[in-house]
C-alpha cells in the first residue's frame, strides 16, 4: 500500500477552471488572413519583379483570392465578438504595444488593396465574368478608375509586399503576446504562422495556375517553405521542452496528449512531411497530380490553427 500525502489539490484534473473564449471563427480567421498574406506577397513580389507573364497565377489569376479570404475571415472575427457593433472603436486609437491594435490598423489597410489589386486585373483576367455581368458597360466610371489603379499597380505592389508579412506574422503574435497561455507564449509563433501562410499562399498558387513552369517554380518555393516550417515547429518542441515544468505540460498536449494524433498525423505528417515528398518526387521528374501536395497543405495549415487555438486555451500557469 502506497500512501501519499497532499499538500495542494490543485493537481486534481479539473479542478481549475479552463476558460474557453475563442472558437472556430478565430482559427478560420487567422487561417485566412495567412493565406491571404500568402497570396499577396507572392503577387506583389513577382510583380515588382516583372515576371507578371511568366507567372499569371501568382500575379493575376489568385488575385481574387485575398479579397475573399480576408472579407470571410473579418466576418468570422466579427461573428465572434460579443459586442460585433463596437468593432469600430479600434479604429479610434491606435496602441504601439498591442497586437490587436496593430492587426487592426493593418487589416483595414490591406483588406481594401486586395480589393484594388484584385480590380486591376478583372477584365484580363476574368474576361468571361465581364462579358456576362458588363459592369465596365453600365458604369462607365470604372473605366477610368480602373486606368488609374494600373497606372499606379507599381505602388500598390510596394505597399503589399512589406504590409501582406506584417499581416502573416500578425496571426501568430496575436497568440504569443498572452502571457497567460503557456502554449502560445512562444516567440516562434510569429514566424511560423508568416511561413505556414506563405506556404499556404504557394499551394493556392498551385491549384489555379494552369503553366507547367509556374507550377513547378512554386513547387520548389512551397518545399523550401515546408521544411523551413518543420525546423520551426522541431526548434518550438525543443524550446517548450527547455522551458519550466508549466511550459512541459503545455507542450505535453501536442506530444503525447489528445492533440497528439491532430497535431503529428494531419499537421505534421499529411500536411508537411507527405506533401514535401510528393513535390520533391515531382520536382525529379515524376509525373504526380499536383491538386494533391497543394490541398495537404492548406488543409494541413488550417488544421495547425484549430489545433492551436483549441490547445492553447487549456493550458495555463498555475497558483
Amino acid at each position: 500500500m502506497q500512501e501519499e500525502l497532499f499538500t495542494s489539490g490543485r493537481h486534481i484534473p479539473n479542478i481549475d477552471p479552463s476558460l474557453q473564449i475563442w472558437h472556430w471563427p478565430i482559427a478560420l480567421y487567422l487561417f485566412l488572413g495567412g493565406l491571404a498574406a500568402g497570396i499577396l506577397f507572392f503577387a506583389a513580389l513577382f510583380y515588382v519583379l516583372g515576371k507578371g507573364k511568366e507567372y499569371p497565377a501568382a500575379v493575376k489569376i489568385a488575385s481574387i483570392v485575398p479579397p475573399i479570404s480576408l472579407s470571410v475571415g473579418l466576418l468570422a472575427l466579427v461573428y465572434d465578438l460579443t459586442h460585433p457593433l463596437y468593432t469600430w472603436q479600434l479604429y479610434t486609437t491606435f496602441r504601439i504595444e498591442s497586437p490587436m491594435s496593430w492587426g487592426a490598423w493593418v487589416l483595414m489597410i490591406v483588406t481594401p488593396l486586395s480589393f484594388l489589386w484584385a480590380f486591376s486585373y478583372y477584365r484580363e483576367s476574368y474576361a468571361k465574368i465581364e462579358s456576362k455581368l458588363n459592369l465596365f458597360g453600365r458604369l462607365k466610371f470604372l473605366n477610368k478608375f480602373e486606368k488609374f489603379i494600373q497606372a499606379n499597380r507599381i505602388y500598390i505592389a510596394y505597399a503589399l509586399i512589406p504590409l501582406s508579412v506584417i499581416l502573416g506574422v500578425y496571426t501568430g503574435i496575436l497568440l504569443s503576446a498572452f502571457n497567460a497561455r503557456p502554449l502560445w507564449n512562444n516567440a516562434i509563433l510569429g514566424p511560423l504562422f508568416l511561413t505556414s501562410g506563405l506556404s499556404t499562399g504557394a499551394a493556392a498558387i498551385i491549384l489555379l495556375s494552369k503553366s507547367v513552369k509556374e507550377r513547378h517554380t512554386f513547387g520548389k518555393i512551397d518545399l523550401g517553405l515546408i521544411i523551413i516550417e518543420l525546423a520551426l515547429i522541431i526548434h518550438m518542441i525543443m524550446g517548450y521542452y527547455a522551458g519550466s515544468q508549466v511550459q512541459l505540460e503545455a507542450m505535453e498536449l501536442l506530444v503525447g496528449g489528445e492533440f497528439t494524433l491532430m497535431f503529428f498525423g494531419f499537421v505534421v505528417l499529411l500536411g508537411l512531411l507527405v506533401p514535401a515528398v510528393l513535390e520533391l518526387i515531382e520536382l525529379i521528374g515524376y509525373k504526380v497530380p499536383v491538386i494533391v501536395p497543394a490541398l495537404l497543405v492548406i488543409i494541413g495549415g488550417l488544421i495547425f490553427r484549430f489545433i492551436m487555438i483549441e490547445a492553447g486555451q487549456l493550458t495555463r500557469y498555475l497558483y
